[in-house]
């Protein structure tokens, strides 16, 4: 086999599970990324307690919603927003979820997805950032 390295992010639940589905198409950052192409979602092993995301998860996505600590699915990394206003960071509150207050200056950045695509669970550490998961392919 030939030995494959691929980057995924981290992403609590149950955002990840919404990033999968293709409900939520743009992840918000404090940080850029440079990175384009395919990458797993891995959902973190601590989930969101937040309300706003849970609100959001339909009855037929709460399994995958819960499941925490592995890939459940990849996207396709097509670029990264630069939000340097509130009002800016508002205009896109359909695509990212986050409540409008959440938005912290002086910039945030969102990760723009396409082609969501939901995979059989693997367990797999995740960590901070983008990072790399060996052999694994879709």
């Amino acid at each position: 086999m030939l030995k494959q390295t691929n980057y995924a992010l981290s992403i609590k639940q149950p955002w990840a599970a919404l990033v999968v589905a293709g409900i939520k198409t743009i992840e918000i950052r404090t940080w850029a990324t440079s990175i384009r192409g395919r990458i797993f979602v891995h959902a973190a092993s601590i989930p969101d307690k937040r309300p706003e995301g849970w609100a959001a998860i339909p009855e037929h996505l709460r399994t995958l919603a819960e499941t925490v600590g592995g890939v459940i699915g990849a996207v396709d990394l097509l670029s990264c927003i630069g939000y340097r206003t509130a009002a800016k960071f508002k205009l896109d509150a359909n695509k990212h979820l986050n409540d409008p207050s959440w938005f912290e200056g002086p910039q945030m950045y969102g990760f723009q997805f396409g082609s969501p695509a939901v995979l059989p669970f693997l367990r797999y550490k995740g960590n901070v950032r983008f990072f790399k998961v060996e052999e694994l392919g879709e």
